[in-house]
């Protein structure tokens, strides 16, 4: 019974070789881009007037004309054809969390045994892929499953390559027959397109010019990676992304060697090629480094406008997985695959600009560090009345089991601002200086902030929202999911605060700037007295902090079924309704879907863990529990009294065991009929007897792959 593909597994991966490198010339970014539409193609292949109206949409925010389709369409195929793509397809992102094509080729017979490549600007636009199996949240029935895919002009159009060929990809929106978004680009366009206007409202008072607002997003993706050998080796793994079972070894990330260490060589060679692939896609993959877990590793992009950051974050995981692959890897995106060690997370770095002025820069003048606060304030007052929303978005099976450990904020939705900033917000909520520290009385418009470099704040690892430097980090939520979901909120809650302090300078009757410097001073320290609770700048991990957050009345939701009732408030109906980001229908089967992708998660787990007790680890044991037996009734015939106490706890141990596997597996399989928490409980149970077992059962018997294998092994 010994288990000898592991152990082949672990011979193969132990003599691996890299092949040896070839000099590759000097370094050279003339490739960046290639297989992208970018605008440089778009001037090349079409005519001046159609690529500047195109231009406009895609820089501008100008509406589309329709009427140049035919030419975007044609010089897109043309384009596509000379980089050897023969298919196109809307790539869409449907509410599974990831992303969805559907390829058609360009050929169109034109007589028996001839064709052409064609490709029409119907074709671009509008695309009719069914899908009717994607989840929808109740918006739509089997009956009436018709969806379609919209062109979204202001990501650029790019080449997905495969072993055989290439395939013209065409970010799209996916919606119903009736108009309802299906997926998560459709809200985020919404969603942008609703804080442009609040933020040009706002600052309409400040008396800017009307400029393009920009939402620039910087995100940070986590994941591990590990043998393809051990992988197909772990039936949880493939199933669902996470190990249900694994003793944690001796070492893991105690000693904290594996952050930013050296970078193994195999490790390198992979992250080059995703680099490579990645530039030729035009994503700005800037940083790779080890991260604190063995095996973990981070990638992050420089920042873009938030729709193309969140287009390019799903290349990105997808670009991950395929070379990993290529290298007799796998890539985890699960936020907990390995118990005991840091889950993956996707720091979620948004910003602010008005024009060129990031809007979380403060100024050099007086007017533009009273934007800079008023901006401030809003976000604090957004973050506070819907820290509900962000925690919901941020729920997930994954997330739960990582949430308020190392490194990863706890579910308690919270605002870091660093000493120097909350100072100032402090002297501004008195109105005057309460601070022993030498320091000017705080007037809007007056006094300009103190010096206030770019990394002004430390970094708390522990803050689920982090101001750091000229934007706010939010750490909370999940490697494996979408960056849309959060930054649609973010959006849509600033909107809200954006448009609360309008309504109030509106009323204002300042006839000069002094009136108005005073009346906004007003109105900002209102808010900050109300929404300050916020702020906290201390240790989030700490059971103080639990009090104090308590004390606070700020919301703690624990697990995902009590944080996704936020979307069934009426109050945050009402709001997307009014911004017209969500109807109530669909913010319902936002709701709808989040409830069974995670009961489904939690059931597919427990049912695959039932699986693995049963079919490898009892009799594993069982086997262990017969070599002990044999060997306590040999020493008893023998009359030896050494070992023989030894060998009757440990044949007791095992046996006891079995007994328990046997009756914690009729408990789980009882409570996969019931709710997911019973199956929660049930497994994490059953874990804790696998785990103690693994120490005890002989190395050779163990049919898992073990952590201090799985995490050192790659």
């Amino acid at each position: 019974m010994s288990n000898l593909n592991r152990m082949r597994a672990l011979q193969s991966i132990a003599s691996y070789e890299l092949p040896i490198p070839a000099f590759s010339g000097p370094a050279s970014l003339d490739f960046y881009g290639e297989d992208v539409f970018h605008c440089q193609v778009i001037r090349q292949y079409l005519p001046h007037k159609v690529a500047e109206k195109l231009l406009a949409t895609i820089n501008e925010g100008q509406p589309l004309d329709a009427a140049i389709a035919d030419d975007v369409a044609h010089a897109m195929k043309e384009w596509a054809l000379s980089r050897g793509a023969t298919h196109f397809t809307h790539w869409f992102q449907p509410l599974t969390g990831g992303t969805a094509e559907k390829h058609d080729s360009f050929l169109e017979s034109t007589c028996p045994a001839q064709a052409i490549m064609a490709f029409s600007g119907k074709n671009l636009i509008v695309g009719e892929p069914d899908a009717s199996s994607f989840p929808s949240g109740g918006l739509r029935c089997t009956f009436e499953a018709r969806g379609y895919t919209a062109w979204d002009p202001t990501s650029p159009a790019f080449i997905k390559r495969h072993v055989n060929g290439a395939t013209l990809c065409i970010p799209t929106a996916f919606c119903s027959f009736n108009g309802e978004a299906l997926d998560k680009k459709t809200p985020l366009l919404r969603s942008l397109q609703t804080l442009d206007r609040a933020c040009k409202r706002l600052l309409r008072h400040f008396g800017l010019p009307e400029q393009h607002t920009a939402v620039t997003l910087g995100p940070e993706q986590e994941y591990f990676l590990l043998d393809k050998k051990f992988y197909w080796q772990r039936p949880d793994l493939v199933q669902t992304g996470r190990t249900l079972f694994g003793a944690p070894p001796a070492k893991h990330q105690q000693l904290e060697d594996h952050y930013f260490g050296s970078i193994r060589p195999r490790i390198l060679k992979f992250m080059t090629e995703v680099e490579l692939d990645l530039w030729k896609l035009g994503i700005p993959a800037k940083t790779r480094h080890n991260e604190v877990a063995p095996a973990q590793f981070e990638l992050a992009a420089m920042y873009e406008e938030a729709n193309l950051a969140v287009d390019h974050n799903m290349l990105v995981m997808e670009v991950l997985r395929q070379v990993a692959e290529r290298n007799g890897l796998i890539c985890l995106m699960h936020e907990k695959p390995f118990a005991g060690v840091n889950g993956s997370g996707k720091h979620n770095n948004w910003s602010l600009s008005y024009g060129n002025q990031n809007l979380l820069d403060p100024g050099k003048d007086p007017m533009q560090n009273a934007i800079f606060l008023t901006v401030l304030s809003a976000i604090i007052r957004a973050v506070d009345l819907h820290s509900d929303l962000l925690r919901a978005e941020t729920a997930s099976a994954g997330n739960d089991h990582r949430l308020g450990a190392n490194e990863a904020p706890p579910a308690i939705i919270s605002m870091f601002l660093g000493e120097q900033l909350t100072e100032i917000i402090s002297q501004i909520e008195v109105g005057g200086n309460n601070s022993s520290k030498p320091s000017r009385k705080m007037q809007i418009g007056v006094d300009a902030l103190p010096p206030f470099p770019r990394d002004a704040t430390d970094r708390n690892r522990t803050s689920p929202m982090a101001f750091t430097g000229n934007k706010f980090e939010f750490r909370a939520p999940g490697a494996s999911r979408s960056c849309s979901g959060v930054n649609v909120i973010l959006n849509t809650i600033v909107a809200e605060s954006f448009d609360f302090i309008s309504d109030r300078l509106d009323k204002l009757n300042a006839i000069n700037q002094r009136d108005f410097n005073q009346g906004l001073q007003v109105i900002l320290r209102d808010i900050l007295r109300k929404h300050q609770r916020i702020v906290f700048n201390g240790d989030n991990y700490s059971e103080a902090w639990l009090v104090e957050a308590g004390k606070r009345d700020l919301p703690n939701k624990r697990d995902t079924l009590e944080a996704i009732a936020a979307f069934k408030s009426p109050q945050n109906r009402q709001l997307f309704e009014k911004y017209c980001v969500f109807s109530a229908a669909e913010l319902s089967s936002r709701y709808e879907v989040c409830l069974e992708e995670y009961t489904r998660k939690i059931n597919i787990e427990g049912t695959v863990a039932l699986e693995i007790v049963r079919s490898m680890i009892i009799p594993a044991v069982a086997e262990e529990f017969k070599r002990q037996t044999e060997a306590l009734l040999a020493t008893q015939q023998c009359n030896l009294r050494a070992g023989l106490a030894s060998l009757q706890a440990l044949a007791e141990q095992l046996g006891e065991g079995l007994d328990t596997l046997r009756e914690q597996c009729t408990l789980l399989e009882e409570a996969l009929r019931g709710a997911p928490q019973e199956v929660i409980n049930c497994m994490a149970g059953l874990r804790r007897t696998v785990d103690n077992l693994e120490h005890v059962v002989a190395d050779d018997l163990w049919p898992l792959p073990k952590y201090r294998e799985i995490l050192f092994l790659y």
